[in-house]
């Protein structure tokens, strides 16, 4: 469930990236006005499908900007983020990023044309956070729900967690980090993600070996 809870965030958040700088917009209109632009890129670029390498560079550069990394690190780690040293809270959130990102790069390859439904909010004065749900229909005959809760920051609109069919990302993954804290502290939550993320790069590098 989280897997896919991951997958589904970007199909949406991968499509509010523009070229053009757009801080001002309301969450849903920064979704509709580029969502077409990145889909096609997407869509165009048959090379990017098979290439993990610019997969990652396309992740990084133009979704994970419109993530608030840090407030959802915060959330899922629960109150052991309140004992947790700077250095500790630093490590959790990269490591966090990283599994979120080598998650998100099958995406693309996942699933292909995607048709997303965005429903209009209206933001009032001074309201700074505030949800913006959405319908995404797949080629198979699938829908799925997906609400956003977003946070106007300095830098725009940024998503501190996303919701499917009533299932929070940050929340699922809330009870096993707790877990882990209680059973091996900060460092072995910090521990367990990077091992996380250091298997799934030996696993891909084995897969890369094996294909040639």
């Amino acid at each position: 469930m989280r897997k896919f809870l991951s997958v589904i965030a970007l199909l949406v958040l991968s499509s509010t990236t523009s070229v053009v700088s757009a801080t001002d917009l309301p969450p849903d209109v920064l979704i509709k006005e580029t969502m077409s632009e990145v889909l096609d890129f997407v869509k165009k670029d048959s090379a990017l499908l098979s290439n993990e390498a610019r997969l990652l560079e396309l992740v990084d550069a133009k979704i994970l900007p419109h993530f608030d990394f840090s407030r959802m690190t915060k959330l899922a780690v629960g109150k052991g983020w309140r004992t947790a040293t700077p250095e500790q809270k630093q490590a959790l959130t990269t490591e966090f990023r990283t599994m979120l990102v080598r998650t998100y790069t099958k995406v693309f390859t996942t699933y292909r044309n995607p048709k997303v439904e965005v429903k209009s909010v209206q933001v009032p004065a001074g309201v700074d956070e505030i949800a913006v749900k959405t319908i995404i229909g797949f080629s198979d005959g699938r829908s799925a729900k997906v609400e956003y809760e977003m946070a106007k920051t300095p830098m725009g609109w940024k998503a501190f967690d996303v919701t499917l069919e009533g299932v929070s990302l940050v929340s699922s993954y809330r009870g096993s980090f707790a877990d882990e804290i209680q059973q091996s502290g900060v460092d072995g939550l910090i521990k367990k993600l990077s091992d996380t993320n250091k298997n799934a790069l030996v696993s891909n590098n084995s897969k890369k070996a094996a294909a040639k």
